[in-house]
Formats: C-alpha cells, sequence, structure tokens
C-alpha cells in the first residue's frame, strides 16, 4: 500500500454551499481499487457486471465493501476494522484496529489531490478513464498515469465508497462515493465532487478501494 503523508484538506459540497476543514493523520491507501481477482479470492464470488481478472470489482454495496475489508482483515490476521451493532444493520469503527478499512471522505480527497490545488491531479484524459475516452465500456485499473503520490484510477474508472454519511438530516444513511467513473462527463471528474448512494445499493460504475491507519513502517507494498 502506499503512504498519504498527513495533511490538511478543505471540504465542500454544491448543493449546500457548505465547506469545513479537515486535518488528515498518516494512513495507507491501495494504489489502485480492488480488483475482480481479489474480491474473488477473499469474498468467493465475482458480483460484476463486466468480468475481467483486472478490471475493478463493481456492483458491490458500501455494507458488501465493510464485509470484504473484515474478511481481508481476518484472512491476514489483522484486527478488523469494524464491528456490528446489534440487529445486524450498524457499523461503527473499532479505534485503533489495524485491519483494512475504506478512506473517509477527507482522506480520499487529501490523497486523491497528493498536494495538488486544482480539480485534478493532471490533465484529465492523462489520469482518468471517463465517458470520452473510455470506449463505452470499464477499463482495467492502473492503465492511467498515478498522481504524485503513486496513485492511479482516482479519477475516473469506478466511483469509491468513502466511510462517511453524506448528510444524515437529509439522506438518513446513505455514504458518500468519490472520484467519478468510466460512463461520467468531464464535470464529474474531480478531486472535489461529491456523489451519495444507499449503503445497500448495487450500481455498475462503483466500486471501492482499501486503506489502512497509521503510517507505514515497514518497505512499502502494492496491493
Amino acid at each position: 500500500m502506499i503512504s498519504v503523508p498527513a495533511g490538511r484538506v478543505r471540504l465542500s459540497d454544491r448543493r449546500t454551499q457548505r465547506s469545513w476543514t479537515v486535518d488528515v493523520p498518516a494512513f495507507r491507501l491501495a494504489p489502485v481499487p480492488v480488483t475482480q481477482d481479489l474480491y474473488a479470492r477473499v469474498a468467493g464470488s465475482r458480483p460484476a457486471a463486466a468480468r475481467g481478472e483486472r478490471l475493478p470489482v463493481e456492483s458491490v454495496s458500501w455494507r458488501d465493501a465493510v464485509a470484504f475489508c473484515d474478511a481481508l482483515s481476518a484472512r491476514e490476521g489483522l484486527a478488523p476494522a469494524y464491528r456490528r451493532l446489534p440487529g445486524g444493520e450498524g457499523v461503527v469503527r473499532n479505534p485503533g484496529a489495524d485491519g483494512y478499512r475504506l478512506p473517509t471522505e477527507a482522506e480520499w480527497e487529501h490523497a486523491c489531490r497528493a498536494g495538488t490545488g486544482g480539480p485534478r491531479y493532471g490533465p484529465l484524459d492523462d489520469v482518468a478513464w471517463y465517458r470520452r475516452n473510455a470506449g463505452e465500456r470499464l477499463p482495467e485499473v492502473g492503465g492511467k498515469r498515478p498522481n504524485a503520490w503513486g496513485l492511479y484510477d482516482m479519477l475516473g474508472t469506478v466511483w469509491e465508497w468513502c466511510w462517511d454519511v453524506y448528510d444524515a438530516e437529509v439522506y438518513g444513511e446513505y455514504r458518500v462515493l468519490r472520484g467519478g467513473g468510466w460512463f461520467d462527463e468531464h464535470w464529474s471528474c474531480r478531486a472535489s465532487v461529491r456523489r451519495r448512494s444507499h449503503p445497500d445499493l448495487r450500481l455498475d460504475d462503483v466500486g471501492f478501494r482499501l486503506a489502512r491507519s497509521g503510517p507505514d513502517v515497514s518497505a512499502r507494498s502494492r496491493r
């Protein structure tokens, strides 16, 4: 995984015209979204609409992604990042757990920007697969230029689930999606764009990326 340095990010929401600043501790993030190959090896299923070992897994709900994180943690002997509340619907973070998890949206945007201040970390056609250049099909991961921190496909390819609730007062338990997807127009593929979806919904342009808490104290590894 890639070590992402600590920093500060300013988030914004166009719908409410609200903005807020978040301090982000150092953490680790996978260089690419979870692939179908990895998902099948851990979860034992292939939910994706398109098929290919190096394609990002999609058609996975937020709850699917959370369950995958804990399954991979158990497989590697790590403390699970999540705990289910009585009744089976609610999920909370386990403080201090070293297992795999979804990034927060502040972590996601901080990692996406990689020290840049504009809407994108490079020319869109160089860094992202989206409607104009994807040929109306889901692309493999890692096929475009990474950002300065070595992270691929942060824009385009698939929208990525984040941990956060989007707006509890208005949308209840809907969760945040970031990054834009292979069938989106260019305006959706920007570091600041927020989208929302129900945590049980599965869509063919939505996947996820793995995170872990804390800096990487060993040599960098890539999943």
